[in-house]
C-alpha cells in the first residue's frame, strides 16, 4: 500500500472538494470521476457517463433496489441510478458538493463521513464507491461498513485508483506517493490488497476488471482544460497559486505518466456478501 509522507485529515479530504468546487465543475462537470472510452471518438459526457453505465450494469441495478452512493459528489450518478427506478441515498464529506446538487424524487443526499455513519443496519441491496475509497484513511473500515448497511447477498461495486504491483522505487517516489499527497489520498492499495479486505469484511469477490486503458485519456483532457482555463481566467490562476489545495495541479501530469508507466491502475470490483448469514 502506498503512503503519503503526510495524513490526510477528513478535513483535509472536504477542504479540497470544497475550494477546488468551481474548478472540477467547470472543467470536467458534475460527474467527478474518470471517464471511459470505447472508440476515442466520446464526448466527455458521453465517457462518464458510460463509466456510472459500467456500474450499474456491474451492479445489476434493478427497479426497486436501495442503493448507497458512497462519496457521491454532486449526485449525478444517484440521479441516473434512480431514473432507471432505484431509491438512492448518497453521502459526501463536502458540504458545497451536496448544496450545489441538484435535487430528484427518490435521492436523499447528506453530509456524512462513510466512516461513521448513520445508516440503519442491513438496509440497502446494494453500495458503490467509484473513486470514493482512495480518500477513506481506514480502508478495512470502509469495507466493514459496507458489510453492515447492506442486506444478506447484498452487492457492492468499487471503482478504485491502485497501484500497480510491483512499483518500481522512482515510481513510489515521483509519482505515486505525490499523487497521494496532492489528491487528499490517505493511501492508494492495490487490487490484490482490496481483495484481501473486502474478504475478510465477508465479502466474496463476484468480478474485477482492469480499465486503465479505457478510463487514462481523463487527464489528458483535463491537463488540456486546466493550461487553457489558467491563461483565460482569474479564478482559475488564484486557485492554482496561492489557493491551499493548488498543489493538486502538480497531480495533472503525474496521473498521465503514472496511467502511461503503468504504476497506477483504474480497477471496478463487484464484491457480494453471502444470502445468508454463516454462508
Amino acid at each position: 500500500m502506498i503512503l503519503p509522507r503526510a495524513s490526510s485529515s477528513l478535513h483535509a479530504v472536504a477542504d479540497h472538494y470544497d475550494e477546488l468546487d468551481p474548478l472540477y465543475r467547470d472543467l470536467w462537470g458534475e460527474d467527478l470521476h474518470h471517464g471511459m472510452w470505447r472508440t476515442g471518438r466520446e464526448s466527455t459526457l458521453e465517457a462518464v457517463t458510460a463509466l456510472s453505465d459500467l456500474v450499474g450494469r456491474t451492479l445489476d441495478v434493478a427497479p426497486g433496489d436501495g442503493l448507497v452512493d458512497i462519496g457521491c459528489g454532486y449526485g449525478a450518478t444517484t440521479r441516473r441510478f434512480a431514473a432507471a427506478g432505484a431509491i438512492v441515498t448518497g453521502l459526501s464529506v463536502s458540504e458545497t458538493q451536496i448544496a450545489r446538487a441538484a435535487p430528484r424524487e427518490s435521492v436523499t443526499l447528506r453530509v456524512e463521513d462513510w466512516l461513521e455513519n448513520s445508516l440503519p443496519d442491513a438496509s440497502f441491496d446494494g453500495a458503490y464507491a467509484i473513486e470514493s475509497s482512495e480518500h477513506m484513511a481506514d480502508k478495512p473500515a470502509f469495507f466493514a461498513q459496507a458489510a453492515r448497511v447492506l442486506k444478506p447477498g447484498g452487492r457492492l461495486v468499487v471503482c478504485a485508483w491502485l497501484a500497480n504491483d510491483p512499483v518500481p522505487r522512482w515510481q513510489v517516489e515521483h509519482l505515486l506517493r505525490p499523487i497521494c499527497e496532492e489528491g487528499r489520498l490517505p493511501s492508494m492499495a492495490t487490487a490484490a490488497e482490496y481483495e484481501v479486505m473486502a474478504k475478510q469484511a465477508g465479502f466474496s469477490v463476484r468480478s474485477y476488471a482492469d480499465i486503465s486503458g479505457s478510463v487514462a485519456k481523463t487527464w489528458t483532457i483535463c491537463l488540456g482544460r486546466f493550461l487553457r482555463a489558467f491563461v483565460t481566467r482569474a479564478d482559475v490562476r488564484r486557485i492554482a497559486l496561492s489557493g491551499r489545495n493548488r498543489d493538486f495541479a502538480l497531480s495533472l501530469p503525474r496521473l498521465i505518466l503514472a496511467y502511461r508507466t503503468g504504476a497506477m491502475r483504474y480497477g471496478v470490483f463487484r464484491f457480494d456478501l453471502p444470502s445468508a448469514p454463516g454462508t
